[in-house]
């Protein structure tokens, strides 16, 4: 004997009038650990990854840094560890590299409740949190970022992508990990480039919400530059705190009016024209600061003292604040030109978010060329 199909049966049918509504909502927690003690970040790591079966992704450089260290020791906390190492730098953030990863995973024996770990910078990062979006539908993974620009910005909020030849992150979604290890001993590796890379979007998140991070940063950055522990602990805990805060009121860009994206609008027409790499990431949108900054104050709705403060803090970090200032200078025209496939892609807008003092800004998309080219021929 059948038995009853469904508690729905007991329900009229409905009528054929009208169109049948769904509602589908997803909500995503996760934590956010800083330490700068690694025995504490992997304690994190561990009770996170619970036994399940890891792969992990990196790059050579964090490889030899990093991550081999932290799988065998991660190898004693899971089921199976395997790992995969890719080319460092934003061209492995492509849909070939993405497609790579697929493969590989196909080719593994993971499962769907398993996850993924990421270890590395923004690239490694975005990447990583894309193939998991896709990957069986969306796969589980945790963020172990390695930069101070992943740690401050790259790490935090779910947005995953990689590049086309046509915009920065034109392929992506929205997919948050499970958890965030941060681990300021990791930042003692870098470089002097890529902290300063890092820094620019400190100084970003501290100019568009908050003048006590401003003024830490002005206050420490020869501590901060000499990757001082408890200062970057200090830096990245707060900065995280700040970005989850602005994430949260609109966490799927729905409005697409968001401060975060100070200097983003023209560092990534940089980038793009550039061809994703020779100019770092943090050094494309601290001169797109810098532009906005004077868009900005050409307009008025900037005090002159405050554009000087900001220019002057990116100046004395070794951030570019004129275009001859990138290690690869693109012509003008050809920003201009890259920013018009953004405006193309967004529907005829592009929006300029423009500083109004150290905590507030306007979001405006009524920015035109001559503004653009006045602002980028500044020097």
């Amino acid at each position: 004997m059948e038995g009853p199909l469904s508690v729905l049966d007991d329900q009229p049918l409905p009528g054929l009038d009208g169109p049948i509504t769904s509602s589908m909502r997803r909500t995503s927690t996760y934590s956010i650990h800083v330490t700068s003690d690694e025995d504490t970040a992997l304690k994190a790591l561990a009770e996170a990854v619970g036994g399940r079966m890891v792969a992990m992704i990196t790059d050579e450089e964090v490889d030899k840094l990093h991550a081999e260290r932290i799988k065998q020791w991660l190898s004693g906390h899971a089921s199976k560890v395997q790992k995969i190492v890719l080319p460092p730098g934003e061209t492995s953030k492509s849909l070939p590299t993405a497609c790579h990863l697929l493969d590989w995973l196909a080719q593994s024996d993971m499962r769907r409740r398993d996850i993924l770990v990421a270890v590395g910078g923004g690239a490694i990062i975005d990447t990583t949190g894309w193939v998991a979006s896709i990957y069986m539908r969306g796969i589980s993974y945790i963020n172990l970022p390695t930069t101070l620009l992943a740690q401050v910005d790259a790490a935090i909020g779910g947005k995953v992508a990689v590049n086309h030849d046509t915009a920065k992150n034109l392929i992506g979604a929205f997919y948050a990990p499970d958890l965030v290890v941060s681990c300021t001993s990791w930042l003692g590796t870098l470089d002097a480039r890529q902290f300063r890379a890092g820094l620019a979007e400190a100084i970003k998140l501290a100019v568009i919400s908050s003048t006590q991070l401003l003024a830490f940063i002005e206050q420490h950055l020869e501590s901060l530059a000499a990757l001082d522990r408890t200062c970057l602990q200090s830096l990245v805990h707060a900065a995280s705190s700040i970005k989850c805060t602005l994430v949260e009121r609109d966490p799927y860009e729905v409005d697409l009016r968001r401060t975060l994206n100070f200097g983003h609008t023209v560092g990534h027409a940089v980038e793009t024209v550039t061809g994703y790499g020779p100019v770092l990431h943090g050094e494309a949108v601290a001169y797109g600061m810098a532009v906005a900054v004077r868009v900005a104050a050409a307009r008025g709705v900037l005090p002159p003292a405050v554009a000087a403060r900001i220019a002057g803090l990116l100046r004395a970090v070794g951030l570019p604040v004129l275009l001859g200032e990138l290690r690869v200078a693109p012509a003008a025209e050809d920003v201009i030109v890259a920013l018009d496939k953004v405006r193309q892609v967004r529907d005829g807008s592009l929006r300029f978010v423009l500083p109004t003092g150290i905590g507030s800004a306007l979001i405006v998309d009524d920015v035109g060329h001559d503004e653009i080219r006045s602002a980028l021929a500044a020097g």
